[in-house]
């Protein structure tokens, strides 16, 4: 299985690619928030040679309309996630104020 996490922004993207067992694919990359960047991530994914991939990224404001709707129509499973929800969590796993946003961040994944 594939993981895909995204970072939604405004005209760019980060995202990091890895396997359920955390063996990393892509260490984060950014790409264009347009249908350029979309296919981008898709060649990305394809050459991981999995048909079992997840995808999930936040739902910021309305700039992650785009990508959604160009990751459903190639039939990718996607997961939006509530970007203070997810802000919360990552608060609650350590005291210390980290940013972590385009530093090969490891999403957490559970099995």
């Amino acid at each position: 299985m594939i993981l895909v996490g995204i970072d939604v922004a405004k005209d760019k993207h980060d995202c990091f690619i890895q396997t359920a067992d955390g063996k990393v694919l892509y260490k984060s990359f950014t790409f264009a928030n347009t249908c350029e960047g979309f296919e981008e991530l898709y060649a990305k994914i394809l050459s991981c040679n999995d048909n079992i991939v997840r995808v999930g990224l936040e739902a910021t404001w309305h700039y992650y309309y785009n990508l959604l709707g160009f990751l459903l129509s190639k039939e990718l499973a996607t997961f939006l996630f509530n970007p203070l929800q997810t802000n919360q969590f990552h608060k609650s796993l350590s005291l210390r104020k980290t940013k972590t946003d385009n530093q090969n961040y490891r999403p957490y994944a559970c099995h």
